[in-house]
């Protein structure tokens, strides 16, 4: 089993380019290509900041090139991508064929695009069947994501798209094409209210999984932590990915987990992170 993590937490701190290196050399067998600069949202506001990254210009394909070559440089691979978000702002959705893009001159195979947590599994359909074309030119499949939506009143999250088995199956049966499947995000299947558990959501996905986010939290709020330091009782999870032949990596999406570093330490961190994930993958591997 084969292991990744995200690199957006990383590149805050020390860019991307460095993020890639230490995910090698922290022991990382790839790299999780997040592209959220590419059309950075303002929630409040609810529209995109225009800013000065690579993946916002007209260099963006170069960029990913770069990207790739110093993975390959330091014995890694990317496995998989992150697309802007919210696909609810039609300027995010309009990036998304340029996410695509860029998994494939990285080297990635998935692309995961969030569903809009409020369209119905026909709805979200219409927004991948636009873009599955363009995905198979590339070689890349999309990966949707089971989402959640927060109630106030509750102080817990409420429903949104593939929060359920039921609705996650749903999107995939609305799209039902080869080069669409799930990412399951292990924290977010396990948050208060969401009233189900990332092990019913594996089974009900079988072969349909073909990513992950796996973080920690505290079984309430998505807290993106480093597994094994919080609430989330992961050997029941593997035991689940392990009974369906799940032949994914286990990429981590711990992004919050590095907000306590500094440039200086950030390997120190990305270590830790490495170590954990190889610790669940032995533990698949094992079973």
């Amino acid at each position: 089993m084969k292991t990744s993590t995200e690199i957006a937490s990383a590149a805050r701190l020390i860019g991307e380019e460095r993020a890639v290196e230490y995910c090698a050399k922290a022991g990382f067998d790839a790299w999780d290509f997040s592209m959220f600069a590419m059309a950075r949202y303002d929630w409040k506001n609810k529209c995109i900041i225009e800013n000065g990254h690579p993946l916002n210009g007209s260099e963006y394909l170069a960029f990913a090139r770069k990207l790739r070559q110093i993975g390959l440089d330091n014995g890694i691979v990317c496995n998989q991508s992150h697309a802007p978000f919210p696909v609810s702002c039609p300027e995010i959705r309009s990036y998304l064929k340029r996410a695509i893009e860029c998994t494939a001159e990285a080297g990635g195979q998935i692309c995961i695009i969030h569903p809009d947590n409020n369209k119905s599994p026909e709805e979200n359909a219409e927004m991948y069947f636009e873009l599955l074309p363009f995905a198979k030119e590339h070689g890349v499949k999309i990966a949707t994501e089971n989402m959640w939506n927060w109630d106030k009143e509750k102080d817990q999250v409420s429903f949104a798209a593939c929060m359920t088995p039921e609705s996650f199956n749903a999107h995939l049966d609305a799209v039902n094409d080869d080069y669409f499947v799930a990412c399951l995000d292990i924290g977010h299947a396990e948050m208060r209210g969401a009233n189900t558990t990332a092990v019913e959501l594996i089974k009900a996905l079988g072969s349909r999984l073909g990513a992950l986010h796996i973080h920690d939290n505290d079984k309430w709020h998505d807290s993106h932590e480093i597994p094994g330091s919080m609430n989330i009782d992961f050997p029941p999870i593997v035991k689940a990915l392990h009974e369906i032949d799940y032949s994914g990596y286990f990429t981590l999406e711990a992004d919050h987990y590095l907000s306590a570093y500094n440039a200086d330490n950030a390997f120190e961190g990305m270590k830790k992170l490495a170590d954990a994930a190889r610790g669940l993958a032995d533990m698949f591997e094992a079973m």
